[in-house]
């Protein structure tokens, strides 16, 4: 049973992450930096803030540590990025690979190592749920990104699901 639930996380993992890569794919680097809701967050800004949640939930809280950011820490608004497309696409992609290695070598009744200080922290008690709670927070910004590309060019239903 295990095996089969791990491979139906993953495989609900990797849909909402493709969904967000198909979404914003074929904009351009101005689409992608624009803020187009007046909160002001970018396109590209959410992707890297999902490279970071994929990087604290899977490595921080489950296992209590990370690799450093391949960058200084910067101060620029949240949810946008000084960083290029390609930078943080690889960013993005580098973090799900992680994440995917410690889905794949970890129980999912694994108790977390680390801590995340703030709601869902304390109701996440095994990789399991961290899993189930990526799979929420990667959806959750991929319809955000859909709202915006169909504001930015019309474009909807992009993704495999």
């Amino acid at each position: 049973m295990g095996d089969s639930e791990k491979q139906a996380l993953l495989t609900f993992l990797e849909a909402q992450r493709a969904a967000v890569l198909a979404i914003i794919d074929g904009l351009g680097d101005d689409a992608l930096t624009t803020a187009v809701l007046p909160s002001g967050w970018t396109p590209l800004g959410l992707v890297e803030h999902l490279g970071h949640a994929e990087r604290h939930w899977f490595q921080e809280v489950a296992l209590g540590s990370a690799e450093p950011l391949p960058w200084p820490a910067d101060d620029h608004e949240p949810l946008t990025t000084p960083r290029s497309p390609s930078t943080v696409l690889a960013f993005y992609r580098a973090q799900c690979e992680r994440s995917d290695a410690v889905l794949a070598t970890m129980p999912l009744s694994m108790r977390p190592r680390g801590r995340h200080p703030h709601p869902p922290g304390d109701q996440i008690t095994d990789l399991r749920q961290i899993a189930l709670h990526m799979i929420e927070e990667t959806a959750r910004h991929a319809g955000h990104l859909d709202v915006v590309r169909e504001l930015i060019d019309g474009k909807t239903g992009l993704g495999p699901r």
